[in-house]
């Protein structure tokens, strides 16, 4: 079984993130860049589940710029096998995201797909479950635990209620949460082995897509500051402050 995981080129999690001056979009230049946090849990599991014997080959496939080569690397250097990268120079969204996936689905024919949840710099939440909606398949999302069993994935996933398991019969679309697992370190060697592991480039049009913008940003701001808190000496002071000045009550 080949698995297919998609990977997003994002600012560094730990980067605080500026917007321009124009207010037209985020700072980008001279920003770390870095794989999406829960791309990267997804491309973890696709490695637990290939060490487990239940895959033969993990292909990771990013849409975006040229840079996003170093995001792809990266999964090549935890474990995936080859690297496809889409390139584009738009700005991508959910749906044209999903189209593309579709058509690298109808070519590489993965038995299963395993991407984040969302990504951290639109926080969309959307691909897994387009893609899913595009192909027909089975789709287990917020995914906590996942068993491969045969031709069904056993999904343990997380709602607001707790959890809950889903059995899905595959091929299938999983998106990864948090607690799925806690992604590995790329060592050394593998660093400079996955420099000569096959990457190859593509376009949307090839996979008969189209990436361009459906949505226009019209300003980008900062959230305004945290105003400071004040102290009350009882609960009726309290309950008379969130009720006539907060509106909470």
């Amino acid at each position: 079984m080949k698995i297919l995981v998609p990977v997003k080129r994002v600012v560094d999690a730990n980067v605080k993130v500026r917007v321009k001056a124009d207010g037209s979009a985020v700072e980008l230049a001279n920003v770390k860049m870095a794989m999406n946090p829960f791309d990267e849990i997804a491309v973890e599991e696709a490695i637990r589940l290939k060490e487990a014997g239940k895959a033969e080959e993990i292909i990771v496939v990013s849409i975006g710029p040229q840079q996003a080569q170093e995001t792809l690397r990266t999964a090549l250097a935890m474990g995936a096998d080859r690297a496809i990268l889409v390139k584009t120079d738009e700005q991508t969204e959910p749906l044209g995201v999903a189209k593309v996936l579709k058509g690298v689905v109808d070519a590489e024919q993965p038995g299963l797909v395993i991407l984040g949840k969302q990504a951290i710099d639109d926080d969309s939440n959307q691909t897994g479950q387009m893609l899913a909606a595009l192909l027909g398949w089975a789709q287990g999302t917020f995914a906590s635990k996942v068993v491969i069993d045969g031709d069904k994935a056993k999904v343990t996933r997380e709602v607001d209620g707790g959890l809950q398991t889903v059995e899905l019969k595959m091929p299938a679309i999983v998106t990864a949460d948090l607690r799925l697992n806690q992604p590995r370190y790329a060592s050394l060697p593998n660093i400079m082995k996955a420099k000569k592991k096959q990457l190859d480039e593509k376009s949307p049009a090839d996979y008969g897509a189209d990436v361009k913008p459906r949505l226009k940003v019209i300003k980008t701001e900062e959230p305004s500051g945290r105003k400071a808190g004040v102290k009350v000496k009882s609960v009726a002071e309290l309950v008379d402050k969130l009720k006539n000045e907060a509106g909470v009550l």
